[in-house]
């Protein structure tokens, strides 16, 4: 399999370093980091950021409330259609998405890729449906019309098969390589999962937002901006369960960081690394000083 690191949409939310740890300005700067995969059972995204209706059709897609707080910059050449043509690929050629959560700027793409089938834990998709959130953000997190055309949906009860790493495992995805995985991490949303990747020199855990700063993981010592740390406990829908799955992904990059290179959705640093945009490995000293230098 070959992997392209895709940006799917630029957010700048208001509190510059003290959201992203870094920025100068008074607005952050954070990525929808989502994964193309070239596999001889055709071409596979893990997530899609926002699509190319939600930079058409902002007010009719997102939320008000986001669109604030948020601040995404809906560039259509950042969209996942776009990236793939720029790539040489058709989206038309897009057979399957497996989406870590329907959260508006992960699931935004999804009808962009009508042939696509799209993989995703039962119970992410039975609260989505059912509108609730678990948190005051439930409606304006969720937003159907986003992915109310899809019709090929494979959903996947929690903890189907052996283990991976200690973690609970979806494992045999219909009709996708035995190399991607499902493994569940609820706490920000009841459904939420993060997705593994084998390669050859060991296995990619794409945790979606299981976290958010690259100092969360890495280092026996917890760092995350303020900002941040508020956003994600404004977001979550069951604090214990997310502080847990958090400790048991810093103890795999403690404990496995040679065999698992575990990233989230919204880091720019660990964007860049993994797109080759940046020249340092993505290895455990490597987090635990990007944490230090914030």
């Amino acid at each position: 399999m070959r992997i392209h690191h895709l940006n799917c949409g630029t957010c700048c939310p208001p509190g510059g370093r003290l959201f992203d740890g870094t920025s100068d300005s008074p607005l952050g700067h954070i990525v929808c980091h989502c994964l193309l995969i070239e596999s001889d059972r055709g071409l596979i995204l893990l997530d899609t950021g926002f699509g190319t209706r939600d930079v058409a059709r902002p007010r009719d897609r997102l939320s008000e409330f986001f669109l604030q707080m948020n601040q995404p910059q809906l560039r259509a050449e950042e969209t996942a259609a776009a990236q793939l043509r720029r790539l040489g690929f058709d989206p038309a050629d897009v057979r399957h998405i497996v989406i870590t959560h329907l959260d508006f700027d992960h699931a935004g793409g999804i009808e962009d890729f009508p042939n696509a089938a799209v993989h995703i834990t039962a119970r992410e998709k039975e609260v989505a449906d059912a509108k609730d959130g678990g948190a005051f953000v439930g409606t304006r997190r969720y937003r159907p019309q986003q992915w109310d055309e899809a019709q090929n949906w494979r959903l996947y009860p929690l903890g189907r098969g052996e283990r991976w790493f200690g973690f609970d495992a979806v494992r045999d995805l219909d009709g996708l390589p035995p190399e991607i995985l499902l493994v569940p991490l609820a706490g920000h949303t009841w459904g939420h999962s993060g997705i593994a990747v084998k390669e050859e020199s060991g296995w990619l855990l794409y945790a979606g937002d299981a976290y958010f700063y690259r100092g969360e993981i890495g280092s026996e010592t917890y760092r995350c901006p303020p900002g941040m740390r508020g956003y994600q406990k404004m977001m979550e829908v069951d604090r214990a369960a997310r502080l847990e799955n958090q400790k048991r992904l810093r103890r795999l990059s403690l404990d496995h960081g040679d065999e698992v290179r575990i990233f989230c959705a919204h880091d720019p640093v660990e964007f860049e690394i993994l797109a080759g945009q940046n020249p340092a490995p993505l290895t455990r000293q490597t987090a635990q000083a990007a944490s230090l230098s914030a």
